[in-house]
């Protein structure tokens, strides 16, 4: 009963709290962990101790998966060498600069120790980054560093944290170290792809919507128990097989089941996510507790903490900055890849925020270990700190250095375009199989709806949030108003009882199902008209200056010569029509293209990347 009760209070306070954050426009993972604080010092609110087991077994695989799930492998790939840098090199150098920092200050703790401890520390967790990454609006690319950073270094940190406990018990050696990472690395990816291998030709056999749901529920621990059973990294065999089946996952047959897993697994995720920050609060009273007693001394040890803080928060910078520049030295990587601006490492280097992995990771340390709690102590003191600091501050460092999220605009013209090639590929499609027998108004409807919906993506690139609805939107609104009434209709024959359950319930399903498409559509639109004022582009708009722009050529080498003279990297180029100026596109630090709107008002630029020639007209938000 006990049981039961505390988790009913959990996922209620779990669910109060995120729809409190997102009315108060607060973090929620932040909310949730000053939650759980206050929540553990209330006499009401029974000790909680985290079973490290259930952490890294029970709730670590599947949160690694759901985000392993939506990262894209091919952005994981164009990136791998800052993910290694960051979840290899940074986890290692971290483990072993935290560790003696440790040592020093308080010599009575071996090195081993330190060194477990600078293991439990150094990764930043997968959940906390992304999460307020997401909510702050950053650049793609540093999202999905960051995402790659938060699923790999898990798997770095348990083996350093493996090797630490082993020295302490005097059994380690270099080559069992070198064969430990080996073994680890080499054995998840194997275990991973073969997972993924397995689940993908089985999934693709499983016509029932359940069933085929439930197997994907059991992905992570069909990854990670078998690796773990080798000695390999179960973590990261998790990572390959998610981003696998993510990849995969579109390709299935089974429409129904693919929207049946998306919807289960997002709910997965938010239970997980947001109980480890609550759990992660509630830990604190225990933790305090557990330091009262040892023989280093309260003042000592509370100064201590603060100083292996201030050590986690200074050493990643010390890291990534060199780690960003350093390899741009090499011509070949240069030219591949240049050099991003030094706000995009100052926001990586500041979005190190710890989580629920370093506590349950501390727990693991031996009962037996001398000054045991204060290196978790040391640990909660981390987790909370970085959660704080570097949390509710990482948003006004976005802002303070001008480092811009997703341009809205390209991304709703991104969309509309992919839509009209989807929808041209549809109607090949339909070409080459309909046959003389075809009904030509079978054939009309086909064509209407599937251009109808190719329609719909230009409208959303947009009319302004103050203009009427589009016809799409017009659509789905009236539709709604029509589904709300034959549901209606149906229940109010339900109570006749002239009709059997089961013809009620398929007619029911139906109608949500549409609904549900409906809903999509309008949230949808909503979005595109957050956070702008700008307006989003409208497709085939006429106005004066777009009529009346002209086209100077195009140079063979275009770049920004704002951005040069700033030494910053642009993201895309604009060229002015009026006079043949090549400036950066809103999505890149300098946004010299609208600039030079604003100081010249020229009004009219055209994308100048290659395969694009649209327009846009800056006085009038038009897209031509």
């Amino acid at each position: 009963m006990e049981i039961a009760l505390g988790l009913l209070v959990l996922v209620a306070v779990v669910c109060a709290g995120s729809a409190l954050g997102r009315k108060l426009n607060v973090s929620v993972p932040l909310l949730l962990v000053l939650a759980g604080v206050a929540g553990s010092f209330l006499p009401f609110v029974p000790a909680i101790e985290l079973n490290p087991e259930l952490v890294l077994v029970g709730l670590l695989p599947p949160l690694l998966y759901a985000a392993a799930l939506r990262t894209s492998l091919f952005d994981f790939g164009s990136n791998r060498r800052a993910i290694a840098l960051l979840s290899v090199g940074y986890v290692i150098f971290g483990t072993l600069a935290v560790g003696f920092v440790v040592w020093w200050l308080f010599p009575e703790i071996p090195l081993a120790a330190a060194i477990a401890l600078g293991a439990v520390v150094a990764p930043p967790d997968a959940v906390a980054a992304t999460a307020i990454a997401r909510k702050v609006g950053m650049p793609r690319r540093i999202v999905t560093i960051l995402e790659g950073e938060s699923l790999v270094n898990d798997a770095t940190a348990l083996v350093c944290l493996r090797a630490a406990i082993a020295a302490i018990a005097g059994s380690v050696s270099a080559a069992g170290i070198a064969g430990g990472f080996l073994l680890a690395a080499g054995g998840g990816l194997v275990v991973g792809l073969a997972a993924a291998y397995v689940l993908t030709e089985l999934r693709k056999r499983i016509r029932n919507v359940a069933i085929n749901t439930s197997t994907s529920l059991m992905a992570p621990f069909i990854a990670y128990l078998p690796a773990e059973a080798i000695h390999a990294s179960g973590v990261l065999a998790v990572v390959v097989t998610g981003l696998v089946m993510g990849t995969k996952a579109p390709s299935m047959p089974n429409g129904a089941a693919r929207l049946s897993q998306r919807s289960n697994w997002n709910t997965v995720q938010f239970l997980l996510e947001n109980s480890v920050f609550l759990l992660i609060g509630l830990q604190v009273r225990t933790i305090i507790e557990g330091v009262q007693d040892d023989s280093l001394g309260a003042g000592r040890i509370w100064a201590g903490c603060a100083m292996i803080l201030l050590a986690v928060l200074l050493l990643r910078p010390v890291w990534v900055f060199p780690a960003t520049y350093l390899p741009r030295l090499i011509p070949a990587v240069r030219r591949n890849d240049p050099a991003p601006p030094w706000q995009f490492a100052a926001i990586v280097s500041w979005a190190g925020m710890r989580g629920v992995v370093t506590l349950a990771a501390v727990l693991v340390l031996p009962a037996e270990l001398e000054h045991r709690p204060v290196l978790i102590l040391a640990a909660m003191v981390v987790v909370g700190g970085t959660l704080t600091l570097q949390g509710f501050t990482l948003p006004a460092l976005v802002r303070l250095l001008g480092v811009q999220g997703p341009d809205q605009r390209e991304d709703a013209l991104n969309q509309a375009s992919l839509m009209q090639l989807a929808t041209a590929a549809g109607v090949q499609r339909l070409q080459e199989l309909r046959t003389d027998n075809d009904p030509p108004e079978v054939v009309a409807m086909l064509k209407r709806r599937t251009q109808e919906r190719g329609l719909a993506a230009w409208e959303r690139l947009g009319r302004p949030t103050s203009e009427a609805a589009t016809p799409s939107q017009r659509y789905a609104q009236l539709r709604l108003a029509m589904l709300d009434a034959e549901r209606a209709k149906v229940l109010e024959l339900r109570r006749g009882g002239e009709y059997a359950h089961e013809v009620l319930s398929e007619v029911l399903e139906r109608l949500d199902v549409e609904e549900s498409m409906l809903d999509v559509s309008l949230d949808e639109a909503d979005a595109s008209g957050e956070g702008g004022g700008e307006g989003i582009a409208r497709p085939g708009g006429v106005c004066g200056h777009l009529e009346s722009a002209h086209s100077p050529e195009v140079p063979r080498d275009p770049f920004c010569g704002d951005c040069r003279r700033e030494g910053t990297t642009p993201v895309h180029l604009r060229m002015c029509l009026a006079c043949g100026n090549v400036g950066c596109c809103d999505s890149s630090p300098g946004t010299h293209a609208s600039r030079h709107f604003e100081a010249t008002g020229h009004p009219v630029m055209r994308s100048i990347e290659p395969g694009e020639d649209w327009r846009w007209c800056y006085k009038d938000d038009l897209l031509g």
